[in-house]
């Protein structure tokens, strides 16, 4: 006899699991952004991948911060 497996947070797509933004996350999220925090520090802090931020905060509406960067590198 087969058990079920517990619902949890996580989605499984194409691209691999995905799992749901919390509350404090997306507060987490704008707050830094309107601090400058550069995008990668961001998903650092969140331990969320890069891209996954740039989604969030379109769908959201966020304008992040610029890259600083020289436009030599």
């Amino acid at each position: 006899m087969a058990k079920k497996a517990k619902k949890s947070a996580q989605k499984v797509s194409a691209a691999g699991p995905r799992w749901d933004w919390t509350e404090a996350e997306l507060k987490n999220m704008k707050t830094l952004v309107k601090q400058n925090t550069p995008t990668r520090l961001i998903a650092m802090k969140l331990k969320r991948a890069v891209i996954s931020i740039y989604g969030k905060a379109a769908r959201e509406g966020v304008s992040l911060p610029p890259t600083n960067r020289s436009p030599r590198d």
